[in-house]
């Protein structure tokens, strides 16, 4: 991701999430050293993004997200690919996650990826409020 993305990023997270990450969360984000992201356009729309920070070789995944119209098509997949080697490059060796206890969809993309659930942060999430899935990939 380049810094000019930043717009469309935040602009896409408030198209799919609830309580989004605001552009000034995003810039704050971009900024801190051990952090990437990891865009996907199509043409000029932005179709998917994800983050990871390295927190001490822990790789903290944020901000999963696919634009409506582009879901079901392995983008996801693909995305999380180059996330977990970006990861790989600012040196976390295990990685992390958490996900709204009914998001389905993305709890099979995790597991098929080899992410196991290992505990539960009861209603952390909020509109609605809801559970989330802790899960971790280890080496």
């Amino acid at each position: 991701m380049a810094e000019a993305d930043i717009p469309k990023v935040a602009q896409l997270e408030k198209e799919i999430f609830p309580d989004p990450w605001s552009e000034k969360v995003y810039r704050e984000t971009f900024a801190l050293t051990g952090v990437e992201y990891i865009v996907a356009f199509d043409g000029d729309t932005l179709a998917g993004a994800a983050g990871v920070r390295n927190i001490v070789g822990t790789g903290e995944i944020t901000n999963v997200m696919v634009k409506e119209g582009y879901r079901n098509r392995g983008l996801a997949g693909q995305i999380m690919k180059e996330l977990l080697a970006a990861g790989r490059r600012i040196g976390a060796s295990e990685f992390t996650l958490e996900v709204r206890k009914s998001n389905l969809p993305a709890i099979k993309l995790y597991e098929n990826i080899g992410f196991v659930c290992e505990g539960v942060r009861p209603l952390y999430y909020r509109h609605p409020d809801e559970d989330a899935l802790i899960y971790w990939l280890r080496s």
